[in-house]
């Protein structure tokens, strides 16, 4: 303890005030605004002055809050283990730790507390020990405002469209028997440039036009199909990732176009039929469920990709998996100008034109909507964004700047954390040459081929092999699926005795019929169903014949 009269110091910065500090803290915890479902950050709490006040008032006023403390500074953290009282460590509502890494941080209050325990996240500095580490404290605080921000959008996405997701999947089940994994799909050590369909992909689409002889590969995200199809540049792959009916215009005039495509088991059937004639499968969990661990028992699951919201980071990913050289993504833009949104000739700048007139002018009208935000982009020009894009760029930041592999390319989009080529540099490391390619990486004439796509199997070969191998399986899956739900439906109807235990373990099991309820919203695996609910219970009944139809 501090000696009456005498400021605490350390490292040269005054950390608590000599005259009275214990009422000083109190006084920050009784002018808190107590609100619900908030978790209060409080960074280097030393002695835990103030603690216990706040504690009784969180009882008091809110009991869906806590107390998270952190202590970055070693010393100090030994010094509040050591002198923060027993009765405060003890409580459920409160933890100290010294995790000071960010993903760790948010893993360990979703841990600690559980998923969406909280809607906000509010600082209190009961010490002057924040000044020591405080851009470590206001990044701690910023990660986990924006991971709660991203639980609670997932939810509302779920409640959504969990059901689509699931029917999607079902329907999509066929597809198994005919396109092999994603994760059996290499290019080797070959660039690969990743497409978005932002408004500066046409100047790489331009600057494309001067390669000929091409040895690198490139993956798109469906958006930019029509683009790409003007132009006559055919890509090695073709992301595939909407549930909804919203994409199906972007293969407006590819029918037919035999270009190979990579399709998210719970993307929409019909777009994911319209080019799969060459197809890989890839599975994003959207959320954690009991089916997806029987299907990847009985081997219908194909490699699992993480949920990351965009099809262009989807893209970034898979082509990380897919290559072990360099990736350059261009159109990744996470911003729009005053009178594009998409690049040239994609479907939303397609119907631009078609409402030009002469009195009306090209124009994107959400560079004026009230989420619009001005932003500047990589190349210093002024440019739009908005939240959700702006998350969007925020991830990828998160999930790739850490791979020296990734570049991006200058334009208008806004910076991705990663390092930025100058549109020639890009070309240069793209534009290989066979003599070039093949003596840096020692290949002979003969193996020139393990470089280019892999060559497909004919349709008709290719779905009746795999058919014969998986056919018999999802047949068998679709059959235990279907008791599953007649035994559910029979017991919620009456028809069938069952203890309350068993009726427990059905709810669990067939999770994907209520993982989209509001209250539900997550799957088992967050919040557990109350078999004694009778209006959950209501509601599960529902959705049994609509599945029951389905399979």
């Amino acid at each position: 303890m501090i000696m009456q009269g005498q400021p605490f110091v350390h490292k040269g910065k005054t950390l608590l005030s000599g005259i009275d500090p214990v009422r000083r803290a109190e006084k920050a915890a009784d002018a808190v605004s107590i609100k619900d479902r908030t978790l209060f950050l409080c960074p280097s709490p030393i002695f835990g002055y103030g603690l216990i006040r706040l504690l009784e008032r969180i009882k008091t006023e809110s009991s869906s809050c806590a107390v998270l403390c952190v202590e970055v500074e070693p010393e100090l953290y030994d010094l509040a283990v050591n002198n923060i009282d027993s009765s405060i460590t003890s409580d459920k509502m409160f933890r100290l730790t010294d995790i000071c890494d960010k993903t760790q941080l948010a893993v360990f209050v979703k841990e600690t507390w559980g998923a969406r325990a909280f809607s906000r996240v509010e600082m209190i500095k009961f010490t002057g020990g924040y000044q020591i580490f405080s851009q470590v404290y206001d990044s701690l605080c910023d990660t986990l405002r924006r991971e709660i921000a991203i639980d609670w959008s997932n939810a509302l996405t779920l409640t959504k469209l969990g059901r689509l997701y699931i029917r999607n999947a079902v329907r999509n089940l066929k597809l198994v028997s005919q396109f092999p994994s994603i994760s059996q799909l290499s290019f080797g050590e070959a660039p690969v440039l990743v497409l978005g369909a932002g408004p500066s992909l046409d100047e790489t689409l331009d600057a494309l036009n001067s390669v000929k002889d091409r040895y690198f590969k490139i993956v798109c995200v469906d958006t930019c199909l029509g683009a790409l199809k003007d132009r006559g540049i055919v890509p090695d792959l073709v992301i595939i990732l909407e549930s909804q009916h919203w994409n199906l215009k972007d293969f407006i005039g590819c029918k037919g176009w035999k270009v190979p495509v990579a399709i998210d088991i719970s993307s929409l059937p019909a777009s994911a039929y319209l080019l799969a004639e060459n197809g890989y499968l890839f599975f994003t969990p959207w959320t954690t469920l009991n089916i997806f661990e029987r299907l990847n028992k009985a081997g219908l699951l194909p490699a699992s990709v993480p949920p990351l919201g965009s099809v262009g980071l989807t893209a970034v990913e898979l082509a990380r998996r897919l290559t072990s050289g360099k990736i350059i993504c261009a159109g990744l833009d996470f911003s729009f100008t005053a009178d594009k949104f998409h690049a040239r000739s994609t479907p939303g700048h397609k119907t631009h034109l078609n409402l030009q007139t002469r009195f009306r002018r090209i124009f994107n009208k959400t560079a004026y909507d009230s989420a619009s935000l001005a932003a500047v982009s990589k190349s210093g020009f002024s440019v739009h964004s908005n939240p959700a894009l702006k998350n969007y760029r925020a991830l990828f930041e998160q999930e790739f700047s850490g791979d020296s592999r990734v570049f991006d390319i200058e334009g208008t989009g806004l910076p991705l954390g990663v390092k930025t080529l100058a549109m020639e540099e890009a070309m240069d490391i793209l534009k290989m040459n066979t003599e070039d390619f093949t003596r840096g990486h020692g290949v002979c004439g003969e193996r020139r081929e393990e470089f280019k796509l892999p060559s497909f199997p004919t349709p008709a070969s290719s779905a009746s092999l795999r058919l014969r191998e998986n056919s018999s399986g999802i047949i068998s899956f679709i059959e235990d699926e279907k008791k599953l739900l007649e035994e559910l439906r029979g017991i919620l109807s009456g028809e069938v005795q069952a203890s309350k235990e068993r009726l427990s373990e059905l709810i669990a099991e067939c999770d994907y019929l209520w993982a989209h309820f509001p209250d539900y919203a997550g799957g088992s695996q967050t919040i557990s169903a109350n078999a004694n609910d009778v209006s959950f219970l209501k509601r599960l009944r529902t959705e049994i014949d609509p599945m029951l139809k389905l399979f």
